[in-house]
């Protein structure tokens, strides 16, 4: 592709990712749907010959570029989301009951069942893990038309009234860090072998020292970086009486890097600071500013990574894909998830209904819509890159095709779902 066709394409694809949110808002196609479609024409024609789309000889590039894409969307997922959480007011703990539930409970479930499929598929072990890791998560950068519209604010109590999709957004905020250490699990069984050689040092540093660090890291970088904007005796260094809204890069690239650099989980870091950043001046319209910030940039990064991902689809990507990857990928999306996502929200049998803030319709389109996306594609990545038993070509074929079909499935599903469930909203 020469430079001058470059220039053409992308400028077409971004127009399509600036319009499309709007253009398609009542209709059953999401944005994300007809990016991985025109990426996918893109590839059928000779444009892109010689780009490197081999996911083994360019591991590298596509763990960086997700990874980027992530702590994007994790920054504009915290400061979304207007329900506080304050380590020391257990009543604001109380009121993000379900996404613990989804946590502590559905995703455990989601990553073993994976496994064992994986496992009666015919994978080795440490594989069979990696994929129900990978799978594992939600995705905060594809998952927009089921989150939160972003934060609120001005002169009011600001609390978040869309129980479901506040439900969604905390957990893709969370559930990216906290798959790491089922990650280590495929990582550690591949590279060092029995688990006798290395289960008190998962527990302990992975499970969790490096949960604590990132979420630390994260705290303290954003209760700095806040005090530092509102509350410095420096009019210079109050840079939310400018509306500076740059600062939300800085929040996002600094917590990372210190959370990563000190050990921890930088994902966590990243969505940890938002938070922290929003508890300050809760109803200040800085936030939006920054969240508007993030939120261009992560489109931005959406469209490079989906128009990547067509490109490839159509290029070799699922050439290794047999009915063993179609049927876990299925599978995941229609009952494993599903399932998962109901158990963990069930009502406590003493206490009925009152034990959840969702309702029972609420609560089957919460684990309905576990959309899975740039998250999987990371952490596959990144696994290949520590031992070349995880970077095979089934697992990315697999891996592609689950992210693809759940971008399909619950992309049509989304709109009229969403607006059956709350009428009022849709």
């Amino acid at each position: 592709m020469t430079a001058d066709l470059a220039y053409v394409v992308i400028g077409a694809s971004l127009l399509l990712a600036i319009v499309l949110p709007d253009l398609l808002n009542r209709w059953a196609i999401s944005a994300p749907m007809v990016l991985v479609g025109v990426g996918m024409l893109i590839g059928l024609t000779p444009l892109p010959d010689g780009l490197p789309l081999d996911p083994q000889a360019n591991r590298a590039a596509i763990e960086h570029a997700t990874e980027l894409a992530i702590i994007v969307a994790l920054m504009g997922v915290g400061l979304a989301l207007d329900r506080p959480l304050e380590l020391r007011d257990p009543r604001t703990w109380g009121r993000w009951s379900s996404t613990w539930r989804l946590l502590a409970i559905g995703m455990p479930i989601t990553i073993a069942a994976i496994a064992v499929l994986g496992w009666a598929a015919g994978l080795a072990p440490a594989v069979a893990i990696l994929l129900g890791a990978a799978l594992a998560p939600t995705d905060p950068v594809l998952a927009s038309d089921v989150q939160v519209a972003g934060p609120q604010t001005g002169d009011h109590e600001v609390d978040e009234r869309d129980e479901l999709r506040f439900t969604l957004t905390s957990e893709a905020g969370l559930n990216d860090g906290l798959a790491f250490p089922f990650v280590y699990v495929a990582i550690l069984l591949a590279t060092q072998g029995a688990v006798s050689n290395w289960a008190l040092e998962w527990v302990g540093f992975y499970l969790v020292a490096k949960i604590v660090i990132g979420v630390l890291a994260g705290l303290v970088v954003g209760k700095v970086l806040a005090y530092v904007a509102f509350r410095s005796s420096s009019r210079s260094l109050r840079v939310a009486e400018r509306g500076e809204s740059l600062l939300a890069l800085a929040a996002l690239i600094a917590s990372y890097g210190v959370g990563e650099v000190l050990g921890g989980y930088g994902f966590l870091s990243v969505f940890v600071c938002a938070m922290a950043f929003r508890s300050a001046e809760r109803s200040h319209d800085y936030h939006a500013a920054m969240h508007e910030v993030a939120e261009r940039l992560e489109r931005l990064l959406t469209l490079f990574v989906l128009l990547v991902l067509g490109i490839a689809l159509t290029r070799g990507l699922l050439e290794a894909l047999d009915w063993r990857g179609i049927a876990i990928g299925l599978a995941l999306i229609l009952v494993v998830r599903p399932a998962a996502g109901i158990l963990a929200l069930a009502p406590w049998p003493d206490r009925g209904e009152r034990t959840s803030p969702l309702t029972r319709h609420q609560r089957w389109a919460t684990a309905f819509f576990g959309v899975r996306g740039v998250g999987s594609v990371y952490y596959l990545a990144y696994a290949a890159g520590q031992d070349e038993a995880l970077a095979q070509d089934w697992l990315w074929s697999t891996v592609a095709f689950t992210v693809v079909a759940s971008v399909l499935i619950h992309g049509v599903l989304a709109t009229p779902v969403m607006a059956r469930v709350d009428p009022a909203r849709g």
